[in-house]
C-alpha cells in the first residue's frame, strides 16, 4: 500500500524543516533558487575565491536546503571540463597494468580528476570503441597503455580534440607523448649479460612481431647484443605468444626442443608457465636453464624459484603519464615528450650471478 504525505504531516514526522531535500537536485536548482549563475555556483563547488562571501553563503545554504550533490560535470562547468579521464587497458587482470593504473589513479585523486577505465583485450578494434565512447562521456584526456597502435587507433586518436598520453606503449611514429623504460637498452643488456656467461642459444619469448614493442625495441635490444659478439638471430629462438598462462604451457616444450639454455621472457605470467613447465619437467633451474622476465610484478616474487628480472618503475610511469596528461589538459608545453624511466636488473633464484 503506497502511502502519500503531505509536506506539513511529513515535518511532523521528522521534526526538521531542513531534512527535507529536494530529490535528485541539479546546479541549476541551486542557480535558481540564489538568483545566480551556473557558473558562479559551479566556483563555489570548486572551492574558487573569486565569489563573494554573502553570496557564497547563500549558494552552500541552497545546497544544503536542497540536497544537491555535485558530479564531475557540475565541477567543470565554469572551466568547460568534466574533471575525469580515461584509461585504456588491455587486461585489467594483469598485474604490470594494474600497477600502472595505481600510479595513475593516485596523481589523478591529487589533481581532482576521477577516472573511467576500459578493458579491450588487447584487440585493436576494441581499443578504438573503447576510445570513441570515452570521448563521448566527454573525458578531459586518456592514457592509452594498449601494445600496439594500429592504424585504425592512430587514425583514431587524431580525430580527438582531447590529449593522449601513452603509459608502458610505444609510438613507433614518435607523434604522440608517452612514458616508458628504454625498452632497447634492457633487452641488450639482459641479452648481453646471458652471452658473456656461457650461453650459445638464447630464446626469446615476446608478444607478436606485428607489435612494435616487440619488433622495434625487444626484438631490436637482443639482436643488438647478439651482433656486438658476431652472431646473427637464429629465428629458432624467436618465440611469441600472448599474455595466457594455458597457451604458453603448450609453447614450452618447442622452446625447449629449441636448444635454448637460457630465455628471456617479456611477461611475468608467461615466464611464471615456463617455469613450472620446467619444474614439472624436472629441470634443473638456473643450472639446466636460466630465466629472466621483464616486469617484475608479484610473480616473480611468489614464483618458487623467484624470477630474476628486469625491474620497471611502473607506479612511476602511471604517475608521470598522468602528470603529463594533467599539463596537457591545461594547455601547458611538455618539456620531453618521450619520458625514459630507469630500469634495472634484479637478481633472483633463476639466474647465475649477472654482471
Amino acid at each position: 500500500m503506497l502511502i502519500i504525505l503531505d509536506e506539513e504531516t511529513l515535518l511532523k514526522v521528522v521534526g526538521d524543516r531542513n531534512v527535507v531535500k529536494k530529490q535528485n537536485a541539479t546546479i541549476y536548482d541551486v542557480a535558481n533558487r540564489v538568483g545566480v549563475s551556473l557558473a558562479t555556483v559551479s566556483r563555489v563547488v570548486n572551492g574558487n575565491k573569486n565569489v563573494r562571501d554573502s553570496t557564497k553563503e547563500k549558494v552552500l545554504k541552497a545546497i544544503d536546503e536542497l540536497g544537491y550533490q555535485p558530479n564531475a560535470v557540475a565541477r567543470g562547468l565554469a572551466s568547460k571540463k568534466s574533471t575525469t579521464i580515461g584509461i585504456v587497458m588491455p587486461d585489467v587482470t594483469n598485474l604490470y597494468y594494474a600497477e600502472l593504473t595505481r600510479g595513475i589513479n593516485d596523481v589523478a585523486n591529487m589533481y581532482h580528476y576521477d577516472v573511467l577505465l576500459t578493458n579491450t583485450d588487447d584487440d585493436p578494434v576494441r581499443d578504438v570503441l573503447a576510445i570513441n565512447s570515452l570521448e563521448s562521456k566527454q573525458v578531459d584526456g586518456i592514457i592509452f597503455m594498449g601494445n600496439e597502435l594500429d592504424q585504425g587507433v592512430m587514425k583514431t586518436i587524431d580525430a580527438l580534440n582531447i590529449p593522449v598520453v601513452l603509459a608502458g606503449c610505444v609510438d613507433a611514429q614518435k607523434k604522440l607523448p608517452s612514458v616508458n623504460i628504454d625498452y632497447i637498452n634492457a633487452f641488450y643488456e639482459i641479452t648481453a649479460s646471458l652471452l658473456r656467461h656461457g650461453h650459445e642459444n638464447v630464446a626469446l619469448v615476446m608478444g607478436s612481431l606485428d607489435e612494435a614493442i616487440n619488433r622495434d625495441y625487444r626484438l631490436a635490444g637482443y639482436t643488438k647484443a647478439l651482433n656486438e659478439v658476431g652472431r646473427q638471430i637464429d629465428e629458432k629462438f624467436l618465440f611469441t605468444t600472448g599474455r595466457d598462462y594455458q597457451k604458453t604451457l603448450e609453447l614450452a616444450p618447442k622452446v625447449v626442443a629449441s636448444g635454448a639454455t637460457a630465455m628471456i621472457v617479456y611477461d611475468d605470467v608467461v615466464a611464471v608457465a615456463l617455469l613450472n613447465y620446467l619444474h614439472d619437467h624436472h629441470f634443473d633451474i638456473p643450472g639446466q636453464m636460466e630465466l629472466v622476465t621483464s616486469n617484475d610484478t608479484n610473480y616473480s616474487i611468489i614464483s618458487r624459484p623467484q624470477l630474476t628480472s628486469i625491474a620497471q618503475p611502473k607506479y612511476d610511469i602511471g604517475a608521470v603519464a598522468m602528470r603529463m596528461l594533467t599539463k596537457l589538459m591545461n594547455n601547458e608545453d611538455l618539456k620531453e615528450q618521450a619520458v625514459k624511466l630507469p630500469h634495472a636488473i634484479v637478481q633472483r633464484q633463476t639466474t647465475h650471478e649477472l654482471s
